[in-house]
């Protein structure tokens, strides 16, 4: 996995607040976010190193509060050669667009808006999604917590913090400490881009490896792995 991401501009915690929360260092250089990578499985390429001129535009999107078309062009500008995407949007109106961009540059790619606007699959109902695989971009169709085994939850149970706050709940999630709907949201999200990159025959069974690599602690362990390896000169 190699994640694109930035500091919160329209809401309280982005990715590079929580994992900086977590311990990590986002300030990677591209040599060492391949070593992440390698090493950890997961890494972290920080917009604002990557795309310079987005450090203009952050005060002026914390300044606005709301959406703008930045956070369409976020996971478009990854830097990675990634060949798989899943991609939230909280504006369903926005989802073709996105699909058709997508399209273009990966082997297969999922858009989802979920149930209640939330721009990841919600745990609430169902949750609106546009698959492309092989530059075909694919009928919209839904997913519910039901497809994957999990129990319905409305989206006010899974509410954030600030940093310090979502980074312990990372925690507690990734180290079995934490049930409920927000692990079942975290299975939930997992299984469908598991079964997207093809490491899962089916949702289903992408929810059971998302599981297992719970309570096994190999979730755990490769965050550990990452924030140790981030740290490396």
């Amino acid at each position: 996995v190699c994640k694109h991401g930035n500091r919160s501009a329209s809401s309280k915690c982005g990715t590079a607040d929580v994992l900086e929360a977590l311990g990590a260092r986002i300030e990677l250089t591209p040599e060492q976010v391949v070593r992440c990578v390698n090493v950890a499985g997961f890494g972290f390429i920080f917009a604002q190193k990557f795309h310079p001129a987005f450090r203009h535009v952050g005060p002026v999107r914390r300044e606005l509060g709301v959406p703008t078309i930045f956070n369409l062009l976020g996971p478009m500008a990854n830097p990675a050669p990634v060949g798989y995407m899943l991609v939230g949007v909280a504006n369903p109106a926005r989802m073709g667009t996105m699909a058709a961009a997508l399209a273009q540059r990966t082997t297969a790619s999922l858009v989802v808006h979920g149930h209640g606007g939330l721009d990841e699959l919600s745990l609430a109902g169902a949750n609106r999604v546009i698959a492309t695989r092989n530059g075909v971009v694919q009928a919209e169709s839904t997913v519910n917590a039901s497809d994957v085994g999990v129990t319905s939850a409305d989206n006010g149970s899974l509410r954030g913090g600030d940093p310090a706050h979502n980074a312990q709940v990372v925690r507690d999630v990734l180290a079995n400490r934490l049930a409920g709907p927000i692990r079942d949201v975290v299975v939930l999200n997992a299984a469908v881009a598991l079964h997207l990159a093809g490491a899962a025959v089916s949702l289903r069974a992408g929810a059971t490896l998302a599981d297992s690599a719970i309570s096994s602690g190999a979730g755990y362990a490769a965050l550990e792995a990452f924030v140790a390896e981030s740290q490396r000169d």
